[in-house]
């Protein structure tokens, strides 16, 4: 009992979120630290619930536009993998050329995402100057994809069968070039989250995540790729397309923010290809009926493996929505990360995560 007093009086318990300046949702750790070392976290989760899933059973053809609420950094990937769970309820094959404007439209927000992503990185080391110009970037692929689709966010582009909305001549050309002016200025700001010193002091050997405890929280994404797992299911859905996913070993906060960088890389090449390469045809099917039965689909999503599971009753009203997002497992994984840090790398640990309360909490 004396014992337990005496590491009591040596701990302090201080409640980190859910209002924070690193934090742009409601995220609470509860840290257990010595002096200014954290030997423990907990994750306090709670603060925001919208219902989504039973909202998203009341009608199958509303929901491909609701779907897109439960997140706005990642809304075409919700609307995808539901219609593609649709589509395998109807057993409808959507055309080639709808397949690849997806892709576009996937791998753009996929951009936009991992731009955010390290651009919050900057903003909590202190390098406003790198975090506005990371921005620049974001908004440029912003007014590409509202040109597309007419929508900045929520694109409302797919339809169970294919999409809503064809790309033209001229916007592919527009996207190639967009592209290519992205990459030159990209690449010089991705020798700076490689090189600088102050990042590197910041981010090497923060936040480690060992391939072991990696597996054993399941996480996905470009958080499971910096620890070493190579698991990346766009090298499925990118058949025919040269791709290879970005695997790094370190498993710190660095590896985190360089999985992404080499990412935006590799999506933009994607793009290019897709663009370029982009097939002619229909870009929907036509189906009839109502679901019946059950199934899930899977996709890579920016932060990672994001699964829909429907089961449908023969209704317009579906009878289950069940959706595993990737922030879920990725933010569980911060209590394993923090012990042994410093509490001044609290922040820049939590935003190597690329944490998003609105998917983890629907």
């Amino acid at each position: 009992m004396i014992k337990e007093r005496d590491e009591m009086s040596r701990t302090t318990i201080i409640p980190f979120g859910p209002q924070h300046p690193a934090f742009l949702e409601p995220l609470n750790l509860s840290l257990k630290l010595s002096e200014e070392t954290v030997i423990g976290a907990e994750i306090n989760y709670g603060y925001n619930h919208r219902g989504l899933e039973k909202a998203l059973t009341s009608d199958f053809r509303r929901s491909i536009y609701m779907c897109e609420r439960v997140c706005g950094i990642c809304s075409f990937f919700h609307s995808t993998a539901y219609c593609q769970s649709l589509e395998s309820l109807f057993q409808v094959q959507v055309p080639e050329r709808a397949r690849y404007i997806r892709t576009i439209m996937m791998e753009s927000q996929r951009l936009t995402s991992h731009l955010l992503a390290l651009g919050h990185t900057a903003e909590a080391i202190g390098f406003e100057s790198l975090f506005m110009q990371l921005f620049r970037e974001r908004e440029s692929i912003m007014r590409m994809v509202n040109d597309i689709s007419g929508n900045r966010v929520h694109y409302s582009m797919n339809a169970i069968g294919g999409v809503r909305r064809d790309i033209s001549a001229q916007q592919r050309s527009d996207i190639v070039s967009r592209m290519d002016g992205l990459e030159v200025r990209f690449e010089e700001l991705a020798k700076i989250f490689e090189k600088d010193p102050t990042i590197r002091a910041r981010t090497v050997g923060k936040g480690v995540l060992t391939p072991e405890i990696a597996r054993s929280y399941g996480v996905v994404g470009p958080v499971a790729r910096a620890s070493g797992i190579a698991q990346d299911l766009r090298e499925t859905y990118c058949q025919g397309l040269s791709f290879r996913p970005v695997v790094r070993e370190e498993g710190d906060a660095y590896a985190r923010s360089m999985v992404r960088v080499e990412e935006i890389l590799r999506s933009i090449d994607l793009i290019r290809q897709t663009a370029s390469e982009l097939p002619g045809g229909a870009l929907n099917i036509p189906f009839r009926g109502r679901p019946t039965g059950e199934t899930f689909t899977r996709l890579e999503a920016p932060r990672g493996e994001l699964l829909y599971y429907v089961r449908a009753k023969g209704t317009t009203d579906l009878e289950r929505i069940k959706i595993k997002t990737p922030a879920f497992v990725n933010v569980a994984a911060l209590s394993a990360m923090v012990p042994g840090c410093e509490m001044a790398d609290i922040p820049v640990i939590t935003v190597s995560v690329d944490p998003c309360i609105c998917c983890t909490e629907r």
